[in-house]
């Protein structure tokens, strides 16, 4: 039968699809809408497999709060475009307000978001989209007061950058300035308790090279540790760090003065370890023309 070019604006719209996609589909299953569909679904769905090899270093990290709990997902995209398309901030948000109800990333992916897995509401974007992503990252933090920051941010609640700050006390106006602090600073860990015990012995080693370079004394050596160490210590923890807002202060004296103990944090950031993969502009003109 004869597809008309209406049938095929229509079953684009429904779709997403590309005008040759649709219109082989409605030829192939004979002008039936129903079948068409599933016939793209089943071709997008092959799509989107072939695309699971590209890097997603791109995409949003959304953060939502609902009383004491806090969460933070990162949902990546090829392109920073996509992360700039509407359709996909609406998902990233479904994404985030279904974290509140589960405990880590892989629980969310499997978790229903409007009566299908995220997983699947994931690989659906992909098919209709055109780009590979995926859900890389969910955290949370819980607290009498939790407060979010979004850095960059491309829509509420959404950014390159996402702070979560639980406390106990002080206002949610004090967290989300810590939250800003956070995302500059980056800090390693809330304080030296909770620092990776390699990071720690790491540093410590090499100082103690540096200082036996310089042919000191080993008692005096001993004391440039100590205090090396301590100056390490301020630089990479958050309550140890010079206050953004007050550099005065330690964030950790700020927040007494502020009512409150900070007793957890969360930064997620768009990509943050994902190598991307740099591609050679010229070689790859170059291929092209030879193609």
């Amino acid at each position: 039968m004869a597809i008309t070019a209406k049938q095929v604006k229509e079953l684009r719209e429904m779709t997403g699809a590309g005008m040759m996609d649709a219109k082989k589909a409605l030829t192939e299953t004979d002008g039936d809408f129903d079948a068409a569909i599933d016939w793209l679904r089943t071709k997008g769905l092959a799509k989107a497999a072939k695309k699971s090899g590209r890097t997603a270093a791109e995409g949003l990290v959304a953060v939502k709060v609902d009383g004491a709990k806090g969460v933070a997902v990162e949902v990546n995209s090829e392109t920073d475009f996509v992360a700039k398309n509407a359709e996909f901030q609406q998902m990233v948000a479904g994404i985030a307000e279904t974290a509140l109800t589960v405990a880590d990333v892989e629980a969310l992916k499997a978790a229903d978001m409007g009566g299908k897995p995220v997983e699947e509401r994931i690989t659906d974007a992909v098919a209709k989209i055109g780009e590979n992503m995926s859900l890389r990252r969910m955290a949370a933090v819980e607290g009498d007061v939790v407060a979010a920051y979004v850095h960059n941010a491309a829509a509420d609640g959404m950014g390159q950058i996402g702070v979560l700050v639980a406390m106990k006390g002080g206002s949610e106006e004090f967290g989300k300035q810590v939250g800003m602090h956070i995302a500059a600073m980056n800090p390693a860990a809330l304080n030296e308790a909770s620092l990776d015990p390699a990071v720690v012995e790491k540093e410590k080693q090499v100082q103690i090279d540096i200082a036996k370079e310089s042919g000191k004394p080993d008692a005096v050596i001993e004391k440039m540790i100590v205090g090396r160490m301590k100056k390490f210590m301020a630089e990479v923890t958050l309550l140890g760090q010079a206050f953004a807002l007050d550099t005065d202060k330690t964030v950790e004296q700020a927040a007494k003065d502020a009512g409150a103990e900070i007793v957890g944090f969360v930064r997620l950031q768009v990509g943050e370890g994902i190598e991307k993969k740099e591609e050679d502009f010229a070689a790859e003109v170059a291929k092209a023309a030879q193609g």
